[in-house]
């Protein structure tokens, strides 16, 4: 197996959700080839299983679910990656957070990625599909608790 490979597929992901919670959408976009998919969504939005067909589509939907105002924290590790010439599948266990201060909520949540990668004609690889299958998802809402305080908010409007 090429260690090479699987180092720069564990970098593609990892840059995938840097940009994902930095919200640095070029460098997402450039994580996906044209004819990609994805298999997104969450209970607590009531969009479970949203399936979306390429770049573009995949793009409008994190810019506009994800974008600022939502603060997102994604934790990947434990790949179990399968290398087959230009292709490639990845399966990753992930953490998340989702913090949503107009509406007073946190959303945890672990799942199983399910991804397949190319390498794509420049060279780089780059996500065909990415989706994954929820081993739990909580909601907590904060409204009226005194326990729970946000002390910083990168996406806040500065007062």
């Amino acid at each position: 197996m090429d260690l090479v490979v699987l180092e720069e597929i564990r970098r593609l992901k990892y840059r995938y959700l840097r940009g994902v919670d930095l919200k640095l959408w070029d460098e997402v976009a450039d994580t996906f080839t044209v004819d990609a998919t994805a298999d997104y969504g969450t209970r607590a939005t009531g969009r479970e299983g949203h399936r979306l067909a390429g770049r573009d589509a995949i793009l409008e939907f994190l810019t506009k679910s994800l974008g600022n105002g939502i603060i997102t924290v994604h934790h990947a590790g434990q790949p179990e990656i399968d290398v087959d010439g230009d292709t490639a599948t990845g399966w990753w266990s992930f953490t998340d957070k989702v913090i949503v201060p107009d509406h007073k909520v946190i959303i945890d949540g672990a799942a199983f990625y399910e991804d397949t990668y190319r390498r794509d004609t420049d060279g780089a690889w780059r996500m065909t599909h990415i989706g994954y299958t929820r081993t739990y998802e909580s909601m907590t809402s904060w409204e009226g608790d005194a326990g729970f305080r946000l002390l910083a908010n990168r996406w806040a409007v500065p007062a």
